[in-house]
């Protein structure tokens, strides 16, 4: 469990759990892209902690040093590499059995020069998707799934006239996750419309995730299940024989649950209102920051979020979006 910060009025999250951040080793870690969208890696000394293993590179950050700073620092003396534009990408605390690390990953979005290897370490660029051929630290396990998640995330409205015409549209317009949420479709029509989006998704290339029971997931042969906080909460392990498992939570207890279900991530909501149901209680940017520094896996912002919220959500701590409205264009 990270640190949190406490929340005001009526906070789902027990502020008295946070831990003392200086228990913590700060590290700084880059995600840095070329332009065939392959991932710089390097690999650590065989005499270092979990010598031999791939990681994303960075290091330790200077006493007082902040951590844009010390990105930049660490990228130039091990890579040679100028950085330009960063953003913050997952900030992922994990306790070793000689110590407890912070793991503040940032992704560079602008960059000079040529990487090389400049301590010696072998490096090299790899596909998102292949970055689990590859030995990593434990610790490394949810920023893998954040750099292969886009920064939004497309919940599908009830389906209505023109559905799928509208969600071919959302994907020509840059979406590649979809969560398909249909509850007022009968048993019988649902195998049928799940049918004719998983090849509209197909086709795009996009990933789909079913709001459904697991099983069900599974048989219909859906990329994965996004399950509802009372599905969640049922869940005494991680559903079976899906490729992607992900879950909406409202508080603290849920998304330490769907950690300890070793999920691929979670949907965080209500942060902002929304027209659905104005009278809500909201979590609101800072409630979101407290959830996004207990969770261990990536986290999407939901609730009356767009894509002008998208660094908002940055700044807290979140993968990035989730949306219905504000994504189904």
């Amino acid at each position: 469990m990270g640190p949190g910060f406490a929340m005001s009025n009526n906070t789902p999250v027990d502020a008295s759990l946070t831990p003392e951040m200086t228990r913590y080793l700060h590290v700084v870690a880059a995600v840095v892209v070329d332009e065939q969208d392959r991932v710089l890696i390097s690999q650590r000394p065989a005499h270092a902690h979990l010598g031999g293993l791939w990681e994303f590179p960075g290091g330790k950050l200077e006493a007082g040093e902040i951590p844009e700073v010390g990105l930049k620092r660490e990228l130039h003396e091990e890579l040679g590499i100028t950085v330009h534009a960063a953003r913050p990408l997952i900030r992922v605390f994990h306790t070793y059995p000689d110590k407890p690390v912070l793991l503040d990953v940032w992704r560079v979005t602008r960059y000079s020069g040529e990487p090389a290897g400049l301590e010696g370490q072998p490096i090299d660029w790899i596909a998102a998707d292949k970055l689990e051929d590859r030995v990593f630290p434990a610790a490394d396990k949810p920023i893998i799934k954040a750099v292969q998640l886009p920064e939004c995330y497309l919940v599908t409205p009830e389906p209505g006239p023109r559905f799928l015409e509208k969600l071919e549209r959302a994907l020509a317009g840059g979406i590649s996750l979809v969560q398909l949420r249909a509850k007022a479709v009968s048993a019988a029509d649902y195998r049928t419309l799940v049918s004719a989006v998983q090849s509209v998704c197909r086709d795009a290339n996009v990933r789909l995730l079913l709001n459904a029971d697991p099983q069900l997931a599974e048989q219909l042969g859906a990329d994965g299940v996004h399950l509802n906080s009372t599905r969640l909460m049922a869940c005494s392990e991680r559903p079976a024989g899906l490729q992607w498992v992900a879950a909406s939570c409202h508080s603290q207890a849920e998304v330490q649950h769907a950690g300890a279900l070793g999920l691929d991530f979670i949907v965080v909501s209500p942060v902002q209102k929304t027209r659905s149901h104005p009278g809500a209680v909201t979590l609101g940017f800072d409630g979101l920051r407290v959830l996004t520094e207990l969770a261990t896996v990536p986290v999407y912002a939901l609730g009356g979020m767009s894509e002008v919220d998208l660094d908002q959500a940055f700044r807290h701590g979140a993968q990035g979006i989730a949306a219905i409205s504000g994504l189904w264009k």
